[in-house]
Protein backbone atom coordinates (compact mmCIF):
# COMPACT_ATOMS: atom_id res chain seq x y z
CA UNK A 1 0.00 0.00 0.00
CA UNK A 2 1.48 3.56 -1.24
CA UNK A 3 1.89 5.97 1.54
CA UNK A 4 0.07 9.36 1.07
CA UNK A 5 2.84 12.33 1.06
CA UNK A 6 2.74 14.16 4.59
CA UNK A 7 5.27 16.08 6.39
CA UNK A 8 5.97 15.39 10.25
CA UNK A 9 7.60 18.10 12.42
CA UNK A 10 8.65 17.83 16.46
CA UNK A 11 11.06 19.90 18.68
CA UNK A 12 14.58 18.49 18.50
CA UNK A 13 15.49 17.49 22.25
CA UNK A 14 13.49 16.21 24.93
CA UNK A 15 14.66 15.08 27.90
CA UNK A 16 12.80 12.68 30.54
CA UNK A 17 14.01 12.68 34.13
CA UNK A 18 12.13 13.00 37.16
CA UNK A 19 13.68 15.61 39.43
CA UNK A 20 14.98 16.77 36.74
CA UNK A 21 14.27 20.10 37.32
CA UNK A 22 15.87 21.22 40.30
CA UNK A 23 19.10 20.52 37.92
CA UNK A 24 17.45 22.92 35.45
CA UNK A 25 20.81 25.29 35.88
CA UNK A 26 23.39 22.61 34.74
CA UNK A 27 21.09 21.24 32.03
CA UNK A 28 20.12 24.04 30.19
CA UNK A 29 24.40 25.56 30.87
CA UNK A 30 25.16 22.69 28.81
CA UNK A 31 22.51 23.42 25.90
CA UNK A 32 23.27 26.89 25.81
CA UNK A 33 25.50 29.61 25.66
CA UNK A 34 22.76 32.60 26.75
CA UNK A 35 22.93 33.11 30.08
CA UNK A 36 20.54 35.58 30.66
CA UNK A 37 17.24 34.15 31.18
CA UNK A 38 13.52 35.24 31.64
CA UNK A 39 11.83 33.06 33.40
CA UNK A 40 7.47 32.20 32.57
CA UNK A 41 5.59 30.97 35.22
CA UNK A 42 2.08 31.75 37.42
CA UNK A 43 2.03 33.37 40.46
CA UNK A 44 0.05 30.39 41.85
CA UNK A 45 3.50 28.45 41.44
CA UNK A 46 5.35 30.06 43.10
CA UNK A 47 3.10 30.49 45.82
CA UNK A 48 3.46 26.48 45.79
CA UNK A 49 7.34 27.09 46.57
CA UNK A 50 7.92 25.08 43.09
CA UNK A 51 9.76 27.87 41.25
CA UNK A 52 11.98 28.95 43.99
CA UNK A 53 14.35 25.62 44.03
CA UNK A 54 14.49 26.10 40.07
CA UNK A 55 15.47 29.84 40.19
CA UNK A 56 18.09 28.83 42.91
CA UNK A 57 19.46 25.88 40.45
CA UNK A 58 19.65 28.79 37.60
CA UNK A 59 21.11 31.24 39.67
CA UNK A 60 23.67 28.03 41.10
CA UNK A 61 24.34 27.80 37.39
CA UNK A 62 25.41 31.48 36.70
CA UNK A 63 21.82 32.34 35.06
CA UNK A 64 20.26 35.80 35.67
CA UNK A 65 16.65 35.29 36.00
CA UNK A 66 14.42 37.74 35.40
CA UNK A 67 10.64 36.09 36.93
CA UNK A 68 7.86 36.86 34.63
CA UNK A 69 4.52 35.78 37.01
CA UNK A 70 1.72 36.96 35.68
CA UNK A 71 0.24 34.14 33.46
CA UNK A 72 -2.80 33.61 34.14
CA UNK A 73 -5.39 30.67 32.47
CA UNK A 74 -7.05 31.81 29.04
CA UNK A 75 -4.21 34.81 28.98
CA UNK A 76 -5.11 37.82 27.21
CA UNK A 77 -3.18 39.75 24.76
CA UNK A 78 -2.42 42.25 27.33
CA UNK A 79 -0.28 39.16 29.20
CA UNK A 80 1.81 38.66 25.92
CA UNK A 81 2.72 42.13 25.46
CA UNK A 82 4.03 42.30 28.90
CA UNK A 83 5.82 39.35 29.12
CA UNK A 84 7.61 40.08 25.80
CA UNK A 85 8.20 43.95 27.36
CA UNK A 86 9.65 42.14 30.33
CA UNK A 87 11.79 40.06 28.21
CA UNK A 88 12.91 43.06 26.65
CA UNK A 89 14.00 45.45 29.64
CA UNK A 90 15.89 42.45 31.07
CA UNK A 91 17.70 42.05 27.80
CA UNK A 92 16.92 38.57 27.83
CA UNK A 93 19.05 36.01 25.46
CA UNK A 94 16.43 32.84 26.39
CA UNK A 95 13.09 32.11 27.45
CA UNK A 96 12.08 29.26 29.49
CA UNK A 97 8.70 28.54 29.97
CA UNK A 98 7.81 26.37 33.54
CA UNK A 99 3.54 25.74 34.33
CA UNK A 100 0.99 24.66 32.64
CA UNK A 101 -0.24 25.51 28.81
CA UNK A 102 -1.03 29.00 29.39
CA UNK A 103 2.75 29.55 30.62
CA UNK A 104 3.96 27.63 27.68
CA UNK A 105 1.89 29.37 25.20
CA UNK A 106 2.97 33.09 26.75
CA UNK A 107 6.65 31.94 26.75
CA UNK A 108 6.66 30.80 22.73
CA UNK A 109 5.11 34.11 21.87
CA UNK A 110 7.47 36.15 24.32
CA UNK A 111 10.70 34.74 22.60
CA UNK A 112 9.25 35.72 19.12
CA UNK A 113 8.09 39.58 19.62
CA UNK A 114 11.73 40.00 21.33
CA UNK A 115 12.87 39.38 18.19
CA UNK A 116 10.70 40.56 15.75
CA UNK A 117 8.97 43.82 14.25
CA UNK A 118 6.12 42.12 12.97
CA UNK A 119 2.98 42.51 15.75
CA UNK A 120 0.75 39.75 17.23
CA UNK A 121 -2.64 40.97 15.39
CA UNK A 122 -0.32 39.58 12.46
CA UNK A 123 0.45 36.32 13.47
CA UNK A 124 -2.72 34.99 13.94
CA UNK A 125 -3.75 31.45 11.55
CA UNK A 126 -1.15 28.94 10.14
CA UNK A 127 2.22 30.31 9.12
CA UNK A 128 2.03 34.04 9.38
CA UNK A 129 5.29 34.09 11.53
CA UNK A 130 7.97 35.78 10.16
CA UNK A 131 11.62 36.44 11.33
CA UNK A 132 13.46 34.23 14.11
CA UNK A 133 12.86 34.05 18.41
CA UNK A 134 15.13 34.03 21.04
CA UNK A 135 16.23 30.35 22.51
CA UNK A 136 13.46 28.37 23.81
CA UNK A 137 12.98 25.73 26.69
CA UNK A 138 9.47 24.44 27.85
CA UNK A 139 9.15 22.49 30.97
CA UNK A 140 5.55 21.84 31.62
CA UNK A 141 3.74 21.13 35.05
CA UNK A 142 0.67 19.50 33.95
CA UNK A 143 0.03 16.21 31.95
CA UNK A 144 -2.09 18.18 29.40
CA UNK A 145 -2.00 20.14 26.72
CA UNK A 146 1.20 19.27 25.22
CA UNK A 147 2.03 22.64 24.27
CA UNK A 148 5.79 21.88 25.11
CA UNK A 149 5.52 20.21 21.83
CA UNK A 150 3.52 21.85 19.60
CA UNK A 151 3.77 24.64 17.72
CA UNK A 152 0.56 26.21 18.56
CA UNK A 153 -0.01 29.34 21.06
CA UNK A 154 -3.67 29.76 21.87
CA UNK A 155 -4.34 33.84 23.27
CA UNK A 156 -7.69 34.86 24.30
CA UNK A 157 -8.65 37.98 22.00
CA UNK A 158 -11.16 40.42 22.93
CA UNK A 159 -13.82 39.50 25.32
CA UNK A 160 -14.52 35.53 24.50
CA UNK A 161 -12.78 34.59 21.44
CA UNK A 162 -9.73 32.51 21.71
CA UNK A 163 -7.24 32.73 18.63
CA UNK A 164 -4.56 31.08 17.71
CA UNK A 165 -0.76 31.33 16.35
CA UNK A 166 0.54 28.12 14.20
CA UNK A 167 4.24 28.76 13.10
CA UNK A 168 7.58 26.46 13.31
CA UNK A 169 9.02 29.18 15.11
CA UNK A 170 6.75 28.09 18.19
CA UNK A 171 8.55 24.87 18.23
CA UNK A 172 10.78 25.12 21.41
CA UNK A 173 14.55 24.35 20.98
CA UNK A 174 14.23 21.94 24.24
CA UNK A 175 12.03 20.29 26.64
CA UNK A 176 12.45 18.82 30.08
CA UNK A 177 10.13 16.45 31.43
CA UNK A 178 9.97 15.95 35.15
CA UNK A 179 6.65 14.08 36.30
CA UNK A 180 7.89 15.20 39.47
CA UNK A 181 6.71 18.48 38.88
CA UNK A 182 3.00 17.34 38.33
CA UNK A 183 2.79 15.66 41.79
CA UNK A 184 0.89 18.36 43.49
CA UNK A 185 -1.71 19.04 41.00
CA UNK A 186 -5.12 18.24 42.42
CA UNK A 187 -7.35 15.81 41.78
CA UNK A 188 -9.96 17.68 39.38
CA UNK A 189 -6.96 19.50 37.21
CA UNK A 190 -4.99 15.90 36.84
CA UNK A 191 -8.73 14.70 35.72
CA UNK A 192 -9.13 17.25 33.42
CA UNK A 193 -5.35 17.63 32.05
CA UNK A 194 -5.43 13.92 31.46
CA UNK A 195 -8.59 14.01 29.56
CA UNK A 196 -7.35 16.76 27.46
CA UNK A 197 -4.65 14.86 26.40
CA UNK A 198 -6.65 11.93 25.39
CA UNK A 199 -8.60 14.49 23.24
CA UNK A 200 -5.42 15.57 21.42
CA UNK A 201 -4.67 11.92 20.74
CA UNK A 202 -8.13 10.31 19.67
CA UNK A 203 -8.51 13.65 17.45
CA UNK A 204 -4.94 13.28 15.77
CA UNK A 205 -5.77 9.77 15.28
CA UNK A 206 -9.12 10.88 13.43
CA UNK A 207 -8.07 13.79 11.83
CA UNK A 208 -9.55 14.50 8.55
CA UNK A 209 -6.48 16.06 6.35
CA UNK A 210 -3.34 15.74 8.37
CA UNK A 211 -3.34 11.93 9.73
CA UNK A 212 -0.62 10.35 9.06
CA UNK A 213 1.69 6.70 10.17
CA UNK A 214 3.88 9.05 12.39
CA UNK A 215 1.06 10.86 14.05
CA UNK A 216 -0.55 7.77 14.64
CA UNK A 217 1.82 5.83 16.21
CA UNK A 218 2.03 8.20 18.76
CA UNK A 219 -1.37 8.93 19.15
CA UNK A 220 -2.24 5.08 20.14
CA UNK A 221 1.02 4.98 22.34
CA UNK A 222 -0.09 8.09 23.76
CA UNK A 223 -4.00 7.06 24.44
CA UNK A 224 -2.36 3.55 25.83
CA UNK A 225 0.04 5.28 28.68
CA UNK A 226 -2.82 7.85 29.48
CA UNK A 227 -5.85 5.06 29.39
CA UNK A 228 -4.06 3.17 31.63
CA UNK A 229 -2.62 5.38 34.18
CA UNK A 230 -5.41 8.11 34.51
CA UNK A 231 -7.56 6.55 37.12
CA UNK A 232 -4.47 6.02 39.40
CA UNK A 233 -2.73 9.35 38.85
CA UNK A 234 -6.55 10.86 40.02
CA UNK A 235 -6.59 8.41 42.69
CA UNK A 236 -2.86 8.77 44.13
CA UNK A 237 -1.24 11.89 43.23
CA UNK A 238 1.88 9.90 44.69
CA UNK A 239 2.29 7.71 42.34
CA UNK A 240 5.52 8.10 40.41
CA UNK A 241 4.73 5.71 37.65
CA UNK A 242 1.11 7.04 36.71
CA UNK A 243 2.33 10.41 37.13
CA UNK A 244 5.31 9.91 34.56
CA UNK A 245 3.09 7.77 32.09
CA UNK A 246 0.39 10.83 32.14
CA UNK A 247 3.39 12.96 31.28
CA UNK A 248 4.89 11.56 28.81
CA UNK A 249 0.96 10.49 27.17
CA UNK A 250 0.61 14.10 26.99
CA UNK A 251 3.42 15.14 25.46
CA UNK A 252 3.43 12.03 22.86
CA UNK A 253 -0.07 13.01 22.15
CA UNK A 254 0.93 17.18 21.71
CA UNK A 255 3.61 16.06 19.37
CA UNK A 256 0.30 13.71 17.16
CA UNK A 257 -1.61 16.71 17.05
CA UNK A 258 0.83 19.68 16.25
CA UNK A 259 0.84 17.31 12.79
CA UNK A 260 -2.35 16.01 12.75
CA UNK A 261 -4.20 18.74 13.96
CA UNK A 262 -6.85 18.62 16.65
CA UNK A 263 -11.52 19.48 15.40
CA UNK A 264 -14.69 19.84 16.95
CA UNK A 265 -14.14 18.44 20.31
CA UNK A 266 -11.67 21.38 20.81
CA UNK A 267 -13.66 23.89 18.35
CA UNK A 268 -16.69 23.84 20.78
CA UNK A 269 -14.40 23.95 23.81
CA UNK A 270 -13.00 27.18 22.80
CA UNK A 271 -16.61 29.07 23.68
CA UNK A 272 -16.52 27.42 26.83
CA UNK A 273 -13.46 28.73 27.98
CA UNK A 274 -14.05 32.39 26.03
CA UNK A 275 -17.60 32.84 27.95
CA UNK A 276 -17.00 31.19 31.09
CA UNK A 277 -13.58 31.06 31.66
CA UNK A 278 -14.06 26.85 32.07
CA UNK A 279 -10.25 25.43 32.57
CA UNK A 280 -8.87 24.30 28.78
CA UNK A 281 -8.88 20.33 29.57
CA UNK A 282 -12.48 20.49 31.60
CA UNK A 283 -14.08 21.94 28.68
CA UNK A 284 -12.68 19.86 26.31
CA UNK A 285 -13.64 16.78 28.74
CA UNK A 286 -17.29 18.20 29.04
CA UNK A 287 -17.59 18.23 25.29
CA UNK A 288 -16.04 14.76 24.52
CA UNK A 289 -18.32 12.33 24.75
CA UNK A 290 -21.11 14.26 22.72
CA UNK A 291 -18.96 14.81 19.57
CA UNK A 292 -17.66 11.19 19.84
CA UNK A 293 -21.02 9.84 19.26
CA UNK A 294 -21.82 12.48 16.50
CA UNK A 295 -18.57 11.25 14.92
CA UNK A 296 -18.82 7.94 14.93
CA UNK A 297 -21.16 7.65 11.67
CA UNK A 298 -17.54 8.42 10.10
CA UNK A 299 -14.89 7.43 12.35
CA UNK A 300 -16.27 4.14 13.99
CA UNK A 301 -13.04 1.98 11.92
CA UNK A 302 -10.84 4.07 13.71
CA UNK A 303 -12.63 4.06 17.49
CA UNK A 304 -12.37 0.44 17.00
CA UNK A 305 -8.58 0.71 16.45
CA UNK A 306 -8.58 2.66 19.75
CA UNK A 307 -10.55 0.47 21.63
CA UNK A 308 -8.01 -2.21 20.73
CA UNK A 309 -5.45 0.84 22.74
CA UNK A 310 -6.99 0.72 25.20
CA UNK A 311 -7.89 -2.67 25.78
CA UNK A 312 -11.86 -2.75 26.25
CA UNK A 313 -12.95 -6.28 26.40
CA UNK A 314 -15.22 -7.77 24.04
CA UNK A 315 -15.70 -8.01 20.34
CA UNK A 316 -18.08 -7.19 17.45
CA UNK A 317 -18.13 -5.06 14.14
CA UNK A 318 -16.29 -2.04 14.17
CA UNK A 319 -19.80 -0.16 14.94
CA UNK A 320 -19.86 -2.23 17.75
CA UNK A 321 -16.16 -1.90 19.30
CA UNK A 322 -16.59 2.14 18.37
CA UNK A 323 -19.76 2.35 20.98
CA UNK A 324 -17.61 0.03 23.49
CA UNK A 325 -15.01 2.62 22.92
CA UNK A 326 -17.22 5.61 23.57
CA UNK A 327 -18.57 3.69 27.08
CA UNK A 328 -15.48 3.16 27.75
CA UNK A 329 -14.02 6.98 27.61
CA UNK A 330 -17.35 7.70 29.45
CA UNK A 331 -16.37 5.63 32.54
CA UNK A 332 -13.43 7.25 32.42
CA UNK A 333 -14.77 10.30 32.78
CA UNK A 334 -16.84 9.25 35.36
CA UNK A 335 -14.33 7.89 37.22
CA UNK A 336 -11.64 10.33 36.83
CA UNK A 337 -14.31 12.78 39.09
CA UNK A 338 -14.55 15.56 36.59
CA UNK A 339 -17.60 17.62 36.14
CA UNK A 340 -19.54 15.99 33.33
CA UNK A 341 -22.63 18.71 32.40
CA UNK A 342 -22.21 21.61 31.17
CA UNK A 343 -24.91 23.02 33.86
CA UNK A 344 -22.65 21.58 36.77
CA UNK A 345 -19.75 24.44 35.51
CA UNK A 346 -22.27 27.25 35.64
CA UNK A 347 -23.20 27.31 32.22
CA UNK A 348 -26.70 28.33 31.51
CA UNK A 349 -29.14 26.85 28.98
CA UNK A 350 -29.69 30.15 27.57
CA UNK A 351 -26.20 30.61 26.27
CA UNK A 352 -26.21 27.67 24.43
CA UNK A 353 -27.16 29.56 20.71
CA UNK A 354 -24.21 32.23 21.25
CA UNK A 355 -21.54 29.04 22.21
CA UNK A 356 -22.92 27.36 19.14
CA UNK A 357 -22.58 30.76 16.57
CA UNK A 358 -19.08 31.11 18.15
CA UNK A 359 -17.87 27.51 18.00
CA UNK A 360 -18.91 28.15 14.17
CA UNK A 361 -15.69 30.85 14.08
CA UNK A 362 -13.04 27.97 15.06
CA UNK A 363 -13.00 27.41 11.83
CA UNK A 364 -8.64 25.98 11.93
CA UNK A 365 -10.32 23.09 13.72
CA UNK A 366 -13.93 22.24 12.44
CA UNK A 367 -12.30 21.38 8.80
CA UNK A 368 -10.19 18.92 10.48
CA UNK A 369 -13.17 17.06 11.95
CA UNK A 370 -14.07 13.49 10.17
CA UNK A 371 -18.50 15.00 9.56
CA UNK A 372 -19.00 18.42 9.16
CA UNK A 373 -20.49 20.95 11.69
CA UNK A 374 -22.77 23.43 11.48
CA UNK A 375 -24.31 25.64 13.58
CA UNK A 376 -27.54 23.60 14.33
CA UNK A 377 -25.19 20.69 15.07
CA UNK A 378 -23.00 22.73 17.48
CA UNK A 379 -25.64 23.64 19.26
CA UNK A 380 -27.31 19.90 19.18
CA UNK A 381 -23.88 18.96 20.81
CA UNK A 382 -23.87 21.57 23.31
CA UNK A 383 -27.52 20.29 24.63
CA UNK A 384 -26.40 16.83 24.62
CA UNK A 385 -23.45 17.83 27.38
CA UNK A 386 -26.30 20.57 29.21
Amino acid sequence: MSINPFEFRTVPSIEVKWGGAQELGTIVAARFKARNTLLVTDAGLIKAGLIAPIEASLKGAGFTVTLFDQVVADPPEHIVHACADAARSANADIVIGLGGGSSLDIAKLAAILVESEQPLSEMYGIGKVSGSRLPLVLIPTTAGTGSEVTNISIITTGETTKMGVVSPQLYADFVLLDAELTVGLPQIHTAATGIDAMVHAIEAYTSKHKKNPLSDALAREALRLLGANLIAACRDGKNRAAREGMLLGATLAGQAFANSPVAAVHALAYPLGGHYHIAHGLSNALMLGPVLRYNASAAAPLYAELADVLGVEGSGNADQRSAAFVEHMLTLMEESGAPRRLRDVGVTEESLTRLAADAMLQTRLLTNNPVEVQEHDALNLYQQAF
